[in-house]
């Protein structure tokens, strides 16, 4: 029935939402939807398969969803994207091709080029038009700012224009380490159907139970994440445990960033726990802080900024991607080791093992920006262009020039010992700074300030840690250990 179509709806791999993007409106009568497996991505061994895994089976399920839905799907395997439409445009000439505006510059570029009209990408809850509009009335783009703004905009956590419970923030309540004698509630494991085997079987890897890959798979984590780990998510999403991988966090950001799970699901998901006394106001707002603030500002940063954003590099960082980045072994320390560990058995840590340890690691070595952030975009499994790039180039390595962040995110051992179970039998003394036994993080976080104190003396937020430079007493020797940590990071030694 060809004949009746009237155009065609083509579905990114991070759209995949039947009721949002290019799908709001469609009619199965209507509407032919496609979808393209590009083979640059599926043949590039270096990514995560973990992540291939999941993109690749939650898009071929969604297939089998529109399907059920009465709309016809062509899914097409092809050498790239375009090369995919290029097919369905030969078999169907005079159809127009529509899609939600991508998630990514480079994407948006390639199928304008191609003459793929866009429709709003509303599978966030702020438009590019609205965020655009709050930018550009900031002296400075503070993430809190605009979370307010949120707030009252949306009516959450709000009465009168005045914030539930008193606060805005209830940051510092939501800070606590990790805690001893802990029994952690089990995660939720999703059962593997036909769908996930194949996949599984043609990158060559176990199907994974950590994953759901289907709209019902998203929602049952979500309830999962309500019923047990949401009261006890705020005052741990911080710490790090190498006793449990997930502790309370909600692991829906795959879900939310390839469309499985829309935020205001989630949003609804929240409050309703909230108002029914499931949930502390403090452990409430901070995920909450997440979904309608941190989320909705990384990507609105992202389109702000534009495309050029990403080759920042104002530092001037130019060393080469360390080794223990691609191979866990390739490092003693126990805080790196089991971080990247664990990125390869699933393709995910929480936010600040990626801020604190893995960002923080690449400030303050000097690692070329752009290498990092090529090495996070392959890894993660809810990685993409607009949320990586702000991450990396602004919040993580501060390539900026402070666009996004007042201060570099720059730390040593202490803050890991602090914030982790990491240190306990380490080879490394997060309280050193010299010596063979002292921890990299604590030498080189002295090291970078000390290389970067121009940069940062005028800085108020930096003028505390500036100063600590001039009461050190063994610098000279300092300097020395931070060229030997240095070279022994580059030899996969250290």
């Amino acid at each position: 029935m060809r004949w009746q179509m009237k155009r065609i709806i083509y579905i990114p791999f991070d759209h995949l939402h039947p009721k949002y993007g290019a799908l709001k409106k469609a009619e199965p009568k209507n509407d032919l939807i496609v979808l393209v497996e590009s083979a640059r991505m599926v043949q590039k061994d270096e990514w995560n398969k973990v992540r291939l895994y999941f993109l690749i089976s939650s898009a071929r399920h969604f297939v089998q969803e529109l399907i059920a839905l009465g709309f016809t799907v062509r899914y097409k395997k092809a050498a790239t994207t375009v090369a995919g439409l290029e097919r369905i445009k030969k078999e169907f000439p005079n159809l127009p091709i529509i899609c939600a505006h991508p998630s990514s510059h480079l994407q948006a570029e390639q199928l304008a080029k191609f003459g793929v009209s866009f429709v709003e990408n509303d599978l966030f809850l702020t438009s590019r038009d609205l965020f655009t509009t709050w930018a550009e009335n900031q002296k400075s783009f503070l993430m809190e700012n605009f979370y307010r703004g949120q707030r009252n905009r949306l009516g959450v956590l709000v009465e009168a224009g005045k914030p539930v419970g008193g606060k805005w923030n209830f940051d510092k309540e939501n800070r606590l380490p990790p805690p001893k004698n802990y029994k952690y509630p089990p995660y939720l494991k999703h059962k593997t159907d036909e769908i996930d085997n194949q996949v599984a079987n043609e990158l060559e890897i176990t199907p994974s139970d950590i994953w759901g890959t289907t709209r019902k798979a998203a929602k049952a984590q979500l309830k999962n994440f309500i019923d047990h780990h949401f009261q006890n998510f705020g005052p741990y999403e911080d710490a790090m445990t190498g006793e449990n991988w997930a502790l309370h966090h909600s692991l829906l950001s795959p879900y939310l960033n390839n469309g499985l799970l829309h935020p205001t699901e989630v949003l609804s998901a929240a409050m309703s726990a909230y108002k029914k006394g499931m949930v502390d106001i403090a452990y409430a707002e901070g995920f909450i802080r997440q979904i309608i603030g941190g989320r909705e500002y990384v990507n609105g940063m992202y389109w702000y900024l534009g495309a050029d954003y990403k080759t920042g590099n104002h530092l001037n960082a130019n060393r080469s991607l360390l080794p223990l980045f691609t191979d866990p072994n390739k490092t003693k320390m126990n805080c790196v080791k089991t971080t990247v560990a664990d990125i390869k058995a699933r393709a995910w840590v929480h936010h600040i093992p990626r801020l604190m340890i893995l960002s923080n690691l690449a400030l303050i070595t000097g690692t070329n920006p752009q290498q990092f952030l090529d090495w996070m975009r392959r890894e993660f499994i809810d990685a993409t262009d607009w949320v990586m790039v702000p991450n990396v180039i602004g919040m993580g390595l501060h390539a900026d020039n402070g666009k996004m962040m007042s201060k570099p995110y720059a730390a040593g051992g202490a803050y890991i010992s602090r914030m982790s179970t990491y240190c306990k039998g380490c080879a490394y003394d997060p309280k050193l700074r010299v010596g063979d036994n002292a921890c990299p993080f604590t030498t080189l976080y002295w090291d970078f300030l000390d290389r970067h104190k121009e940069e940062f003396v005028k800085n108020h937020r930096m003028s505390q840690q500036i100063n600590g430079i001039k009461r050190l007493s063994d610098l000279p020797q300092l300097k020395e250990r931070a060229v030997e940590v240095l070279t022994g990071l580059d030899k996969g030694l250290i």
